[in-house]
């Protein structure tokens, strides 16, 4: 008899085809519908790409000026969701809210158990324009302050920042934010997605799959990293007067003692690369250009100890998550909120998932190896 292969968290299992995004090993870039995601950074907005995503095209001129104003039109909280986000506690982690306002908006759709293409679309892009006003509402009741209703004269990068903090971000800053919500849009069948894509294989509506999808998400070891890695800043201590060179000196020496006590440190590696985020360039510049924008040397200076020092001493190079994080804190939004704006990115690249899933479904049940105790019986 041969021995089953066990294959623990499906590593290396091709689990279905998609047309949606790839890792191409050869450039070692990012695909999203055949186009690199450093040239979609640095080309195109949110919404273009979340139309890409979609649809398989980039839009037309007219096609993204439709969306647009669509997208403006379903920003607001409704009066209903916003009174049972008032009503979950202030010292629960933002994910749950996220998950509960998406399990509320399917459950208040009315066209929540219509599956065709076209309902599907309309529910992802609807789901694409409200769930940043959950996020930036969240964190503002959070702090005791007022809900900031959004405008449909900002872009989405714009309004997203103008609902957070109630001011018109500078353009540097919009652009920073832009450059990492196309980055987290998408990446293929991680823990999330896949997640998704099981529900959706049940047949289950649109909005289970990504209420799933927004658990999975939750944990550190997927979504939670970002937030783990201003942690880790913070444990190192955030010096404001402190030069680059003491910083990165201090946080060099603080990543030695953490891999010698074999410590976990959240924001290095990724599974699918061999050699490191194709994201991570891009996403680092922004970050470069923050830091400038702020005046911040010491955070630049942590940032470089930390990734030096992981790199001479396992070569594993950071991931997304690595600059997302601080450039998120440097934004001003509070570390709960960095994996909720993961959210709001990546709804466009699990609804994809979704509705390719619908569209050649099979349901996904995979087998196991049984190693319990063998046949037994009641006395």
């Amino acid at each position: 008899m041969t021995e089953t292969e066990i294959r623990k968290g499906l590593a290396g299992v091709v689990a279905d085809t998609t047309a949606v995004s790839k890792v191409n090993a050869e450039t070692n870039s990012l695909l999203y519908r055949g186009y690199p995601v450093q040239e979609l950074a640095a080309k195109c907005s949110p919404e273009e790409v979340a139309l890409l995503l979609w649809t398989g095209e980039l839009p037309s001129e007219e096609e993204l000026a439709d969306f647009k104003k669509r997208e403006r039109a379903n920003r607001a909280l409704t009066p209903e969701l916003k009174k049972i986000v008032d009503a979950l506690p202030t010292d629960c982690h933002p994910m749950d809210v996220c998950r509960t306002a998406a399990s509320v908006i399917g459950a208040q759709h009315p066209d929540a158990e219509d599956s065709s293409p076209e309902a599907e679309l309309r529910k992802a892009q609807e789901l694409f324009a409200v769930m940043p006003a959950v996020v930036c509402y969240d964190q503002r009741r959070r702090r005791g302050e007022e809900l900031i209703e959004p405008r449909d004269d900002l872009d989405y990068s714009e309004n997203f920042l103008w609902m957070a903090f109630g001011e018109e971000a500078a353009p540097e800053v919009v652009d920073a934010f832009r450059v990492s919500i196309i980055l987290y849009s998408e990446h293929s069948f991680n823990a999330s997605t896949f997640t998704g894509r099981v529900i959706t294989s049940t047949l289950a509506d649109l909005h289970s799959a990504v209420v799933g999808a927004i658990g999975a998400l939750k944990g550190p070891l997927h979504g939670g990293a970002n937030e783990a890695v201003m942690h880790t800043f913070e444990e190192l201590g955030i010096r404001k007067d402190e030069s680059a060179e003491d910083a990165e000196k201090r946080a060099k020496e603080w990543m030695d003692k953490a891999l010698a006590e074999k410590k976990k440190v959240m924001g290095f590696g990724h599974r699918v690369y061999k050699h490191g985020d194709s994201r991570v360039p891009t996403m680092q510049d922004a970050l470069f250009r923050m830091l400038d924008y702020y005046d911040r040397p010491e955070i630049l200076g942590l940032y470089n100890g930390l990734a030096k020092s992981m790199d001479e001493a396992k070569s594993i190079k950071p991931n997304l998550d690595y600059p997302a994080g601080p450039t998120y804190w440097l934004m001003g939004f509070d570390i709960p909120t960095f994996t909720p704006i993961f959210v709001c990115a990546r709804i466009t690249g699990w609804t994809a998932h979704i509705m390719e899933q619908r569209a050649s479904n099979s349901l996904i049940r995979p087998l196991s190896e049984y190693d319990g105790p063998e046949e037994r019986h009641l006395d």
